[in-house]
């Protein structure tokens, strides 16, 4: 009995190795286009439409969500409502403790972050970028900090919409990709895609 488990365990463990060294090459073309896009719209938004006095769009924790949302979908934390939750609740969080406790970044940094990820765990919107979110806020960049709780509605919430429109389009260009992973979703996706169907023929 126990000698069949770890044949079992031994064979399931190959098949799950081979899985992950296999190249594919179409999931690495629509991730390198979802990405080049979403941070694309980004950085397009930020130079033509900002001053650089202004705002700042690209934050580097939108390039830690874009290797979720682009490479690795099928992941509960890519999904829209842990990106854009995750993100908003850390900003909140990081510009709070900041205000609260300026100038003592021994204390606001791990306390941002800790909070963060006590936030999202309680809401279900765990999102490891939003870790550097919350980070970025307390951080002390004249920037950031002249932004106050602007900070949450851009470049923090308009980023996240950005990258969640790009991955709806882009994460379901193929059969094999589908995005948001969620059943109900996959469901009315293809219930209306038969109705658009029929009414074709």
């Amino acid at each position: 009995m126990v000698k069949e488990k770890i044949k079992r365990g031994v064979r399931v463990s190959r098949y799950v190795i081979y899985k992950e060294t296999l190249v594919d090459f179409k999931e690495h073309f629509w991730s390198f286009i979802g990405t080049f896009v979403g941070m694309g719209m980004l950085a397009f938004v930020q130079s033509y439409f900002l001053d650089k006095t202004e705002n700042v769009l690209l934050i580097g924790s939108f390039g830690a969500s874009s290797v979720l949302v682009y490479g690795a979908i099928q992941s509960p934390l890519a999904q829209p409502r842990n990106l854009i939750g995750g993100h908003v609740i850390s900003a909140i969080i990081g510009v709070t403790v900041f205000k609260c406790l300026p100038d003592i970044i021994w204390l606001t940094a791990p306390l941002a972050v800790a909070l963060s990820i006590v936030l999202m765990q309680i809401t279900k919107t765990l999102h490891p970028p939003g870790g550097a979110t919350a980070l970025i806020a307390v951080m002390g960049a004249p920037k950031i900090e002249a932004l106050g709780y602007y900070y949450v509605l851009s470049p923090v919430l308009s980023g996240t919409l950005i990258l969640v429109l790009v991955a709806l389009v882009f994460n379901n260009m193929t059969s094999h990709r589908q995005y948001p992973t969620n059943k109900k979703f996959t469901y009315f996706k293809k219930k209306k895609l038969k109705l658009f169907l029929k009414k074709d023929r």
